[in-house]
C-alpha cells in the first residue's frame, strides 16, 4: 500500500448536497461531508438519522437522488461496489454481508479473486492472504472454514479481514465492533492506528459512544437526515455528542430503581446442559440454573464464548439439550417445539437479527406479525383489518421509524430492524421474554427506549431474561445480574449492590487492562 501524505489533513473525498429518497421517506436531505487522509471521521446519530445511507452511497451500494461526490477533487459516480472498490473505497457493513455456505477464503475474495498466470483462481495465494489478515487481527480462523460454522463475532472479523485485504485508500467501518469482544476491539483499534499511519482515511460509525470518541479525530453528528454538528475531537465530549444527537439528557432506566414487588417464578431453568455441536464430549452449557420471576429483569453477562447464546437458544427450543429442564409458569417445556413454546408464552429475540429474526424479502409489517399470524387468521384467511391494527400497535409500542409498513424490511436502519424483531415478540403476548444482545447496533437514545419498554413489560408481570456484553447495560438496565463463564454460572449479583469491577472480574475480563471506554453500554 502506498503511504499517503496526511500531514496537511487534506480532503480525499467530499460529498456535496447529497440527498436520498425512498418513496416518501427522505433519508438524506442535502448533506455536505468531507473525509481526510490519515484521519478517523466518526459519524454519530440515532438509528434512521442517515449515517449508513450516506456510507452506502459513498461505497457504491446506493445511488443518491441528487448531489455529487468528489474523489481527489474529481467528480465521480459509482454504479456498484466494484466500481467504488476499484477507486479505493471499501466498506465493512453494519449488517454482515457474507455467504454462510461458502468458506472464509471464498467470502473474503468474492468478486475479486486472485488469479494464476493461466487465469485460474489461485486458491493457495488467497488462503495465505487470509491467514496473514487473521494473524494481523489475532484470530485463529482457518480460511477453509464455512462461515456458517463461525460465531457472530468471528463473522464480523471475516468482514473486517476482507476490507483490510482490499488495500483501500478510504475504509468505511459501519458498526465494526457490534459483535466483537473487548480484546477483539483492542486489536481492531491497533489496526486502525496502523492504517492511519499509512494515510488511509477511515469513516467510523458506532453506537458505542465512548469507544468511538477514543478512536476518532473528527466527530460528525447526524439527525433526521441532516448533518447538524461537526468538530475535532479535542473540542467535544460525551455530553456534546448526546446533546447533538438527541437534544436532551438520556436517563438511566432500571438499575438505579428498586424493583417492584416480584411475583412467582415464571421461567425456571434447572441444570441445563447443552453439548457442543462441533466437539464431541464437550458441553457449551454445563448445568446452568436460573429463575426469573414475574416483573423481574435478569441480565446474563459474560464474555463471548461463555455459553450465553447457547443457553438462550436451548431454552427457546433452537438447540438440543442433553440434560436439565425448563418450566414456564410451572409447565414443563420438555419436547415442545419452537412454535409450541411461542404459543405457550416464551419468545426469543435472537442475537443475529438478519439471519434468525427477519425475513429479508418480506415487508416491515409482515415481519412484525409473522410470529402471531395465527391469531388473526380465520379459516385459512388473514383478517386484514386486524393485521393492520396489530402492525400499527407494534410500531407505536416500539417506536419504529418507518415510511409504510408495506416497505421491505431492508429499507429500515439496523436499529429499527431490531425494534421490529422486538415488536414481533411482544405481539405474541409472551409470559416470559428472552433477548440475546437486544441493543446490538442501536444508538444511545434507542437503547434507553428499548429498556424502558422492557421495564414497562416487567411492570405488567412479564419475566425478562436478556444477554449483554456491555457492562453498562448490565448495571443500569436489570434488577439482577447472572455472570457466566465457560458454560457455567460463576457469580450472581443484585444490581443495586454490584460494582463494575466485581462483575467484570467474575466474567474473567482483565479489569486492569480495560479502560472506562469499555462501559459503552451505559445509558448516560
Amino acid at each position: 500500500m502506498a503511504v499517503l501524505d496526511s500531514s496537511d489533513n487534506r480532503v480525499v473525498l467530499r460529498a456535496r448536497g447529497i440527498a436520498k429518497h425512498y418513496g416518501g421517506v427522505r433519508a438524506l436531505k442535502g448533506v455536505d461531508f468531507e473525509i481526510r487522509a490519515g484521519k478517523v471521521t466518526t459519524l454519530f446519530g440515532e438509528n434512521g438519522a442517515g449515517k449508513s445511507t450516506l456510507m452506502k452511497i459513498l461505497a457504491g451500494v446506493e445511488k443518491p437522488t441528487r448531489g455529487v461526490l468528489e474523489l481527489g477533487g474529481t467528480e465521480v459516480a459509482f454504479d456498484n461496489t466494484s466500481e467504488a472498490l476499484a477507486r479505493g473505497i471499501a466498506i465493512i457493513h453494519q449488517e454482515l454481508n457474507l455467504a454462510p455456505n461458502m468458506s472464509v477464503r471464498d467470502n473474503v475474495f468474492m468478486g475479486r479473486e486472485l488469479r494464476t498466470r493461466s487465469g485460474g483462481i489461485d486458491y493457495a495465494a488467497e488462503a495465505r492472504a487470509v491467514r496473514d489478515a487473521m494473524e494481523r487481527l489475532e484470530e485463529d480462523i482457518d480460511p477453509s472454514t464455512l462461515v456458517s460454522e463461525l460465531r457472530l463475532g468471528q463473522q464480523q472479523i471475516v468482514e473486517i479481514a476482507g476490507a483490510l485485504l482490499a488495500d483501500a485508500r478510504i475504509l468505511i467501518m459501519d458498526e465494526p465492533t457490534s459483535a466483537l469482544s473487548a480484546p477483539e476491539v483492542e486489536v481492531l483499534f491497533r489496526v486502525i492506528e496502523e492504517l492511519k499511519s499509512k494515510g488511509v482515511a477511515i469513516v467510523y460509525i458506532s453506537h458505542h459512544l465512548e469507544e468511538a470518541l477514543h478512536v476518532t479525530d473528527y466527530a460528525v453528528v447526524f439527525r433526521d437526515g441532516e448533518l447538524v454538528a461537526q468538530a475535532p475531537v479535542e473540542d467535544i465530549d460525551m455530553a456534546w455528542v448526546i446533546h447533538k444527537m438527541v437534544g436532551h439528557k438520556v436517563e438511566s432506566t432500571v438499575g438505579s430503581r428498586p424493583p417492584a414487588e416480584l411475583g412467582e417464578v415464571l421461567l425456571s431453568i434447572r441444570n441445563i446442559v447443552v453439548p457442543d455441536p462441533l466437539t464431541a464430549g464437550r458441553n457449551v452449557v454445563d448445568g446452568v440454573s436460573i429463575d426469573v420471576r414475574a416483573g423481574e429483569l435478569v441480565c446474563i453477562y459474560g464474555l463471548m464464548g461463555a455459553g450465553r447464546t447457547e443457553l438462550m437458544e436451548a431454552v427457546a427450543g433452537r438447540m438440543q439439550t442433553s440434560g436439565g429442564e425448563v418450566r414456564l409458569a410451572k409447565r414443563s417445556l420438555a419436547g415442545a417445539s419452537i412454535r409450541e413454546r411461542i404459543q405457550m408464552g416464551l419468545s426469543l429475540v435472537p442475537e443475529d437479527r438478519q439471519r434468525d429474526g427477519l425475513v429479508q424479502m418480506m415487508s416491515i409489517g409482515r415481519n412484525m406479525v409473522l410470529a402471531s399470524i395465527s391469531s388473526f387468521t380465520r379459516r385459512g384467511w388473514l383478517v386484514s383489518r386486524t393485521e393492520a391494527q396489530r402492525i400499527q400497535h407494534g410500531a407505536r409500542e416500539t417506536l419504529v421509524k418507518m415510511g409504510s409498513p408495506k416497505d421491505l424490511i431492508g429499507s429500515l436502519s439496523g436499529g429499527n430492524q431490531q425494534k421490529v424483531v422486538i415488536s414481533k415478540t411482544l405481539l405474541t403476548n409472551p409470559k416470559a421474554m428472552l433477548l440475546d444482545e437486544p441493543t446490538r447496533g442501536i444508538d444511545v437514545g434507542a437503547k434507553s427506549e428499548i429498556f424502558d419498554l422492557l421495564a414497562a413489560q416487567a411492570k405488567r408481570g412479564i419475566g425478562v431474561l436478556f444477554v449483554t456484553s456491555e457492562i453498562g447495560e448490565a448495571l443500569t438496565s436489570s434488577h439482577r445480574i447472572v455472570v457466566m463463564a465457560r458454560g457455567r454460572i460463576v457469580r450472581e449479583f443484585a444490581t443495586a449492590e454490584a460494582t463494575r469491577d466485581e462483575v467484570m472480574a467474575a466474567s474473567g475480563e482483565n479489569v486492569a487492562v480495560l479502560s472506562e471506554s469499555q462501559e459503552t453500554g451505559e445509558i448516560q
